[in-house]
């Protein structure tokens, strides 16, 4: 009885994304290719605003080479994350801490300079106050030749394509004037500000694309 209430508590703070579970084996099939070259040797990886744990705990069993920082600003993340690390007895998946992305990199959960090979970030940038953050913590936290992976729907040259993506970039800036779908051009400068450079855009499904940035 005690372990069916256990059972029970869990899939309560499962939380579950439908886009997640639409788009994880895309994202893990670039992940697999950008970091293939590396997997001889053990890597760790952030990711900034983890949501459920649905992506982390897909990407640590496709990549055991791979530890695996979880990170968000919401209880109820964090409280998911902890539950799928629990459901999937997950060894390469640290506990999730508390990061603000849009904060100095300093207060990103003790995390040490040049500590990261990889910072992942899903779905974020579109709020745009974590974008300079993003690119700034990243700059500090990646060592030499690590990546910073972003993957979500952006402007080109100030353009957005097709109308629902112009229609999802009105509602962000209707809610907050700082939000809005990031212009690829922008990011570009940004990293190239915080010492890495664009170094690869792959087309993903719906108009999605992923971002590749190497730390110079």
């Amino acid at each position: 009885q005690k372990r069916a209430c256990h059972d029970f508590l869990r899939k309560q703070t499962m939380l579950l994304s439908p886009q997640a579970e639409r788009n994880w084996e895309g994202l893990c099939a670039v992940l697999e290719d950008v970091l293939q070259d590396q997997s001889h040797r053990h890597l760790f990886a952030l990711e900034l605003g983890s949501g459920t744990g649905q992506h982390v705990i897909r990407f640590a069993q496709k990549m055991p080479f791979v530890t695996w920082q979880p990170s968000d600003i919401k209880e109820e993340s964090l409280d998911s994350i902890k539950a799928y690390i629990a459901a999937t007895n997950a060894k390469t998946v640290l506990q999730p801490v508390h990061l603000d992305a849009s904060e100095l990199w300093e207060k990103w959960a003790g995390l040490s300079r040049n500590s990261c090979d990889v910072i992942v970030a899903i779905n974020l940038l579109h709020y745009s106050s974590f974008k300079t953050g993003v690119f700034s913590g990243a700059g500090q936290l990646l060592r030499q030749n690590g990546l910073l992976i972003i993957y979500g729907v952006y402007a080109i040259n100030g353009t957005i394509t097709p109308s629902c993506n112009e229609q999802l970039d009105a509602e962000l800036r209707k809610m907050n004037p700082d939000w809005g779908l990031p212009d690829i051009d922008v990011l570009r400068q940004l990293a190239y500000g915080n010492g890495m450079r664009m170094e690869r855009m792959i087309e993903m499904e719906e108009y999605y694309r992923c971002l590749i940035f190497r730390k110079l």
